[in-house]
């Protein structure tokens, strides 16, 4: 700064001392007369202008008339003006000199704003080109900070990432901590911060409404629109990599999943074949033959071991199923193979699958009037029941009622699957249908976390869906809806009802 200052005051005496060589030149070489001398003092005064700029080329002008009015307007070698005309004179030459001098720095400043514009463009082409050229492997931003101050032949640059809170620097600018506030506070608050003494220009970078970063630049101050085009193709190359980021973690995602609904596959059918095998053996040795009810007391021990087998053996028959359904599903080949489906022979059917794991609970199963058959693949719905039924079971207590029920809606059958439960908080409804997710102290319930989320898409895969009603002290209400399609509708006039 002290530099430009002496040289500003160094040019401002050179104006002054330019007059007074071509007076010595007019006066005493050449002795011209007035006329020349004024010529002469006004073609100083636009080379003035034209190299240096207004300042210097006012000041020459006032020296030039000081020096004209002394030397050539009689009586020369006094300030004193005799005739009134050279007033007239000298002030027309004062306001020529100054206006020449005016429109040739004007012209001068157009000419260097005109190179400076055409050099930042050319330089703003080579950065949007380089960041089509960007290395993948290496931060985007980083890359481009380093480019600015390459392109725009910058001390240093410094990106800030307000989604990942990082700084990316380019060239010697250090970073203090007061310019990485002001850089958090102008992405932040979208305000410019411009430091004339340290050439430091700091501006929030946006896309759109939002700020997403700000960039702070020094050594050399860019024009607004350059600052704007440079602002605009950072946060362009800022969301194109997020979006790369968003792409490829996504990808790893979606390959974890392919790779662990495979895994899960075929681990579920490998299960299948020994405990087919188990389910086999366990019922064959439950038959009357092999052990008569009426037998004595060893043989009723031993009917209770298998009897035991036999549902565990059911229950991990269950497990392996809702396994192969949710590898089917994150594979996305769940097809239902639809067929005609009588609602109410399926819900008694499956009821009666469940009877030996009732516990003590009763099962209540009840049919609205004319009540359609449906669309459906029939293993899948039965599957959906099951789960929604085996959910109440384990969380209802001893001796309570579970209660199914049918009915038309419109378009639709509604099936509610209602137990007497301590309910569902309301905090946990909204994740209770996410894969693997267990509720909040149901850690001694046994399960996997997979039911309902297998329930709800082979609902979904038949155009329905499923939802929850529940409040904690008031038991839960899962709400199965199918579209009925070309259901045929029964001839039912009154509820039937099977306890």
């Amino acid at each position: 700064m002290a530099r430009k200052m002496i040289l500003k005051i160094a040019r401002l005496l050179g104006s002054a001392l330019a007059a007074v060589a071509v007076t010595l030149i007019c006066y005493e070489l050449l002795q011209v007369n007035a006329t020349t001398a004024a010529m002469f003092f006004l073609l100083a005064v636009l080379l003035i202008a034209a190299f240096w700029g207004l300042l210097e080329s006012i000041t020459a002008a006032l020296s030039a008339v000081l020096c004209f009015n002394f030397f050539f307007l009689p009586p020369v070698l006094t300030f004193t003006i005799a005739d009134p005309q050279n007033w007239v004179s000298l002030f027309t030459f004062l306001a020529t000199a100054i206006v020449g001098s005016q429109l040739s720095s004007y012209a001068r400043r157009q000419a260097r704003e005109s190179w400076r514009s055409k050099r930042e463009t050319e330089k703003l082409y080579a950065l949007s080109r380089t960041i089509l050229l960007l290395e993948d492997h290496v931060n985007a931003a980083s890359q481009i900070a380093r480019h600015i101050v390459r392109l725009f032949d910058l001390e240093g640059a410094v990106i800030f990432d307000r989604y990942s809170s990082a700084l990316h620097i380019g060239g010697s600018l250090e970073i203090s901590e007061s310019l990485a506030n002001l850089l958090q506070k102008a992405a932040s608050s979208g305000i410019a911060v411009t430091d004339e003494e340290e050439t430091l220009a700091i501006a929030p970078i946006r896309l759109g409404a939002d700020f997403i970063g700000s960039l702070a630049t020094q050594g050399l101050f860019l024009s607004d629109g350059a600052q704007q085009a440079v602002l605009n193709l950072i946060a362009i190359t800022l969301e194109r990599e997020r979006h790369r980021e968003e792409t490829t973690q996504a990808e790893a995602e979606r390959k974890s999943e392919r790779l662990k609904s495979t895994l899960l596959d075929a681990i579920a059918h490998e299960f299948k074949t020994p405990l087919t095998s188990i389910k086999v053996a366990a019922t064959s040795l439950l038959s009357p033959s092999l052990l008569p009810t009426t037998a004595g007391t060893e043989f009723q021990s031993v009917r209770e071991l298998v009897t035991v087998i036999d549902e565990e053996a059911d229950r991990l028959t269950g497990l392996v199923t809702d396994a192969v359904q949710m590898a089917r599903i994150e594979a996305g080949s769940l097809s239902p193979k639809k067929g005609l489906c009588k609602i109410d022979e399926l819900m008694l059917r499956t009821v009666h699958d469940l009877e030996r794991r009732r516990d003590g609970r009763l099962l209540g199963v009840q049919f609205g009037a004319n009540l359609p058959t449906v669309a459906a693949d029939a293993d899948l719905l039965s599957l959906t029941l099951k789960l929604l039924l085996d959910n109440a079971l384990k969380y209802s207590p001893p001796l309570s009622t579970i209660t199914v029920s049918a009915s038309r809606q419109d378009t639709n059958v509604v099936i509610r699957v209602h137990d007497e439960g301590a309910g569902i908080p309301e905090a946990e409804q909204g994740r209770l249908f996410e894969k693997f997710y267990r509720g909040l102290g149901e850690t001694q319930v046994p399960g996997t976390g997979m039911g309902l989320t297998v329930a709800r898409e082979i609902a979904r895969a038949h155009g329905g869906d499923i939802r929850l009603e529940s409040r904690s002290g008031e038991g839960t209400t899962f709400v199965l809806t199918i579209p009925a399609g070309a259901g045929i509708a029964r001839d039912s006039d009154a509820t039937r009802s099977r306890g």
